[in-house]
């Protein structure tokens, strides 16, 4: 559970902080709003492309060598920002981030069943939100940083960089993005050789017998399934699909233009709670600017809504989750999953639909306050959607993540509706209807058929 902690840790860290990059990008390459959701479907599209190829490795390597492969393969993704950087093109930026994805998959494809199945099936969702605490804290970190490098920088090099004619300017800040991805390269390969010489995991199969009652299982522990070939003949796996699809395009899409929503409301002057938020967290940036070398410039509240602030309501939206988190632990093994599914689903069909409706700051907080009803959303999902499958258990899971895709197609479906369908408010009714499917799965999807 430690280990799987590390990992989750890592997927939330590298996730989030393409929330950041977006923007980054957009700039550095000269982009527009649908052109640079192009970073998340890059990065999204290998979940697609590598979920049932993820599942073959695991099946003839295991677990522990399935890992290591997985970490060897976001190493590489990592490096190849070095390149990216020196050519700034946005390209090779997105084959970076592809690679990244695709090795982020093979390690979900383990990890998530791994975590499900290593204890009793009745507190599979606990033990999934205990490791997406893990993922939400990385997550919730990594926004910062990345506004720290990338849009805050030492007070010198921001007037150097501002004096600079715009292709000399855009030039020097692509080197920015170096730093975070050469550190990630170097503890990706030194957590590659924990796993592959230091310890062993224990390889195990199979959802624990206790997780639907009265099914018909046979000595060795399995739902006798003699009648069925593959998982999706399982409705509520292929619903369960549906729902990570969902869940995964909602939370990404709201994160990521997030943003650019703030910069749409037009925001002169910022709340007193705002204000005092960011000089919060410019203390805590000035600690973290001494790892890097340097003396970040505070973040201007009196010019009103910038990218800077931004990210730390970006920041704010992740950590929403991580409280979320680590109050849905107890919740979660005391109430029952699916009632608590329902709640947090009709809570975030109720604000985003609020936000569309709202202006200024108001809207912008409805959105952050999304991450806390997403934080239970994948503990629950995810094991009902496997619930039962027996021996397609691993292949029920490689398909989950395949459902990851959703965080590839529904930013851009939202970056199309704002570059033509009318602004960035129209485009947030897609993560509205996304919240309604989410209920529906919540009140009858689950059910195991």
């Amino acid at each position: 559970m430690l280990l799987m902690t590390t990992l989750f840790f890592l997927f939330g860290a590298v996730t989030n902080f393409n929330d950041v990059l977006m923007p980054y990008l957009k700039d550095v390459c000269q982009l527009t709003d649908l052109q640079s959701s192009a970073v998340q479907s890059a990065f999204f599209g290998a979940y697609f492309l590598m979920s049932l190829p993820a599942g073959w490795v695991l099946k003839k390597l295991g677990y522990q060598r399935g890992i290591v492969v997985g970490l060897l393969v976001m190493a590489g993704g990592a490096l190849l920002f070095i390149p990216a950087a020196d050519s700034r093109a946005f390209a090779l930026f997105l084959t970076a981030l592809a690679t990244l994805g695709a090795g982020i998959t093979l390690l979900q494809v383990a990890a998530n069943p791994y975590v499900s199945i290593l204890g009793p099936a009745r507190g599979a969702a606990a033990r999934v939100s205990v490791v997406g605490v893990a993922n939400n804290f990385g997550g919730s970190l990594s926004p910062l940083v990345g506004a720290l490098v990338l849009f805050g920088g030492s007070v010198a090099l921001k007037a150097r960089l501002a004096a600079l004619p715009l292709s000399e300017r855009l030039a020097e800040e692509s080197q920015l993005v170096k730093g975070p991805y050469i550190g990630l390269a170097v503890f990706l390969m030194v957590l590659a050789a924990v796993f592959f010489f230091l310890v062993k995991l224990p390889d195990i199969e199979g959802i624990p017998s206790e997780a639907v009652r009265g099914a018909e299982w046979n000595e060795d522990g399995q739902l006798k399934v003699t009648h069925r070939t593959s998982a999706l003949q399982f409705p509520h796996l292929v619903l369960g699909i549906a729902a990570i699809f969902v869940y995964v395009g909602v939370e990404v899409g709201l994160g990521s233009f997030l943003i650019r929503y703030g910069e749409a409301q037009g925001i002169t002057q910022l709340s007193s709670f705002t204000q005092s938020l960011v000089r919060g967290l410019n203390v805590a940036t000035n600690y973290v600017g001494v790892l890097f070398g340097q003396q970040p410039a505070p973040i201007d509240t009196a010019a009103g809504f910038t990218k800077a602030v931004g990210a730390v309501l970006v920041s704010s939206y992740w950590f929403g989750s991580l409280v979320g988190r680590v109050v849905g632990i107890p919740l979660l093994l005391k109430f029952h999953n699916r009632v608590l599914l329902v709640a947090v689903c009709a809570a975030g069909t109720a604000l985003v639909g609020a936000s569309i409706l709202s202006t200024g700051e108001t809207a912008l907080w409805l959105i952050v306050l999304c991450g806390l009803m997403n934080s239970i959303m994948w503990p629950v999902i995810f094991p009902l959607a496997i619930t039962g499958l027996g021996p397609f258990t691993k292949q029920g899971s490689s398909y989950l993540i395949m459902a990851i895709v959703g965080g590839a197609l529904i930013p851009p479906l939202m970056g199309w509706l704002a570059t033509h369908g009318g602004g960035l408010r129209v485009a947030f009714v897609v993560p509205a209807l996304c919240y309604l499917y989410l209920l529906f799965y919540a009140l009858s999807g689950y059910r195991v058929r």
